[in-house]
């Protein structure tokens, strides 16, 4: 409880209420008996929060949220007019995915530096030119993280983070990189989101 009530004086923007909205309650008996914060790292939080629905009944909430206020960031690989994508294993769903490089937000630097960091560690690529793509909620029924989509034009393709599970890398054009969502070879929500927004920005040739 100790931990949640700090969380709420020191990050006060992740227990706002809204008008019509769910409530969270204040009450301490209220909060003591959802539980508060039921998990924490230096990634993630789980809450447990006592609510109010906008029908009357009280009950509780879970969501996660980001263990810190940077955000994290998604960039889509440009190569010579080519879309980069990295093959990475990913533990939740225990397969290969083909992916564009993301990470969580670092403490005290920039979304462009985070931006930046990322493609350096996952594959070894300096930025020539990074754009914007603006920002997704990746599954606003249960995270609370806001997460920022940029498109580089990156010098070239260096080493590969193999010791993070990614195990190759291949340049396709962009109607090819959309064609493998058409057919589930992309299932990735960050990297079909930052195609298409890639696409509304005129990025994809």
């Amino acid at each position: 409880m100790e931990l949640y009530e700090r969380l709420r004086c020191e990050r006060p923007e992740l227990f706002r209420n809204v008008p019509g909205g769910i409530e969270i309650l204040t009450d301490p008996d209220a909060v003591s008996a959802a539980g508060g914060v039921m998990y924490a790292d230096p990634y993630l939080m789980l809450l447990r929060d006592p609510v109010r629905f906008p029908d009357g009944r009280t009950g509780t909430y879970i969501r996660s949220v980001p263990a810190n206020t940077e955000p994290g960031c998604v960039v889509l690989p440009l190569l010579d007019g080519e879309v980069v994508l990295i093959e990475h294993y990913r533990h939740a769903t225990r397969s290969w995915q083909w992916e564009v490089p993301r990470g969580f937000g670092t403490r005290g630097l920039g979304p462009e530096a985070n931006a930046a960091k990322e493609l350096t560690e996952e594959i070894g690529a300096g930025v020539l030119e990074l754009t914007s793509l603006g920002a997704v909620h990746p599954d606003t029924g249960i995270m609370g993280d806001r997460v920022l989509l940029f498109a580089a034009r990156i010098d070239g393709i260096g080493r590969l983070a193999t010791g993070d599970g990614i195990r190759s890398v291949r340049t396709v054009p962009p109607s090819e990189a959309e064609a493998m969502v058409g057919d589930g070879r992309v299932t990735d929500a960050f990297t079909i989101a930052a195609l298409m927004r890639a696409r509304l920005a005129g990025l994809m040739g």
